[in-house]
């Protein structure tokens, strides 16, 4: 017989699922040998991500019990960031024009230079063809 946490381990990315894209638990147990786990999704794409996920763990789930519906008044999850990237420096660009390539606004040329600390120090700092800086989130 499973215990809570282990079964908490096993579906352990389930319900880091659970919490990223929002849905709402009502009751997380083990019930009748299983993990029982009640919720409302904010979307039927959201809920089918949920099953997704079960089935990835187990594809049985013969240990799991999922009785999720669809609340549409839940709050969608906000998308995720974008990731950072790379980029390399060709003859012609600044921190400026390199700025308003990757976030519209030279200005926040800024941002490069937090992201780059051990090539970059400040604004004065030079920048070469070849040199690869990355290029944080807007």
């Amino acid at each position: 017989m499973a215990t809570l946490d282990e079964l908490k381990g096993k579906y352990a990315t389930v319900l880091e699922a659970v919490t990223t894209y929002g849905v709402r638990l009502s009751h997380l147990h083990v019930q009748d040998d299983k993990l029982y786990l009640e919720g409302a999704a904010p979307s039927e794409e959201i809920k089918n991500k949920i099953w997704d996920a079960i089935k990835s763990v187990d594809a049985s789930y013969s240990d799991l019990t999922a009785n999720l519906s669809v609340d549409s008044s839940l709050p969608q999850p906000a998308p995720p960031a974008p990731a950072a990237q790379s980029y390399t420096v060709v003859a012609g660009d600044s921190l400026w024009k390199i700025s308003e390539k990757f976030y519209g606004n030279g200005s926040l040329f800024h941002k490069i230079i937090e992201g780059n600390p051990d090539q970059l120090k400040d604004e004065k700092s030079v920048i070469h063809p070849g040199d690869v800086l990355n290029i944080p989130a807007a």
